[in-house]
């Protein structure tokens, strides 16, 4: 019997997306370089360091898992389902880019960075 449960890893696409920023738009789709921390006291999405957005999930750094949950966190934070969020590169590192389709809500560092880009 298959395991009907999803994983990020079904979702990992090889169209890496090269930014100048820590996200950008490709069309519909927002492209996201996270620098990961696993095994956090809490899930939150931090402050922009470099061209990373920091996130920090409780589940511990353990064959993937914690990028499952990360997907599945963020998911919610950008009010999309977990199949919108495409891993490109880094489900076994703390180094990740994300590609989330159709976002239907920004958390406020992006939306403020996005602001910001408008402007210029």
């Amino acid at each position: 019997m298959k395991n009907s449960r999803s994983h990020a890893s079904d979702r990992t696409t090889t169209k890496e997306f090269f930014m100048d920023s820590f996200c950008a738009w490709d069309g519909e789709t927002l492209v996201l370089n996270i620098l990961g921390k696993p095994g956090a006291n809490r899930d939150a999405i931090g402050k922009v360091k470099g061209k990373q957005l920091n996130v920090s999930v409780t589940e511990p750094p353990v064959g993937g898992r914690a990028t499952d949950h990360m997907v599945r966190f963020l998911a919610g934070e950008f009010g999309v389902s977990v199949n919108d969020i495409q891993v490109v590169f880094g489900r076994f590192n703390v180094n990740k880019q994300l590609r989330i389709r159709s976002p239907k809500k920004l958390p406020a560092v992006i939306s403020k960075h996005v602001s910001q880009i408008d402007l210029l």
